[in-house]
């Protein structure tokens, strides 16, 4: 019977007259808005109180914290190519010249390509063969081992 009533109210005013009643919902939007704002005041008023009780016990900074200290290593590297270029060359003109490495006992460094024809003409070194039993019982070991 109610539905009835609602039905033949809302033909004759052209809207449904059972809605939410407009101005609940504009007070709880402004309520809504009041509650926002009064939380953004007491936000904006504790920062601030924090920041002045933080600033007035923080001591003065020292005169030295005015000067600028050097960069800690490792530092960046400015022209990385050009620093690049000049390790090269160093590394290359070691690799082409000789030089003492240790004087007082005779070691010395020679060029790259003179090395290389050295180790062509004498070969690599190779350890000194071991005795014929110490061989033989290795040899053994090695089959025994296989054998498992």
């Amino acid at each position: 019977m109610v539905d009835q009533d609602l039905t033949a109210r809302s033909a004759e005013s052209g809207h449904e007259v059972s809605d939410i009643n407009p101005k609940r919902v504009a007070m709880v939007g402004l309520a809504l808005a009041t509650v926002i704002a009064v939380s953004l005041l007491v936000t904006y008023g504790l920062f601030y109180y924090f920041y002045r009780g933080e600033t007035r016990t923080r001591p003065l900074p020292s005169p030295l914290s005015y000067s600028r200290e050097p960069t800690p290593e490792p530092r960046l590297s400015v022209e990385p190519g050009k620093d690049l270029k000049i390790l090269r060359s160093e590394e290359d003109a070691m690799l082409k010249s000789y030089g003492w490495i240790d004087r007082d006992k005779g070691v010395v460094h020679i060029p790259i390509d003179r090395a290389i024809e050295i180790l062509a003409e004498r070969g690599l070194p190779v350890r000194a063969a071991k005795s014929a039993p110490a061989a033989e019982a290795n040899h053994q070991s090695r089959k025994e081992g296989r054998k498992r």
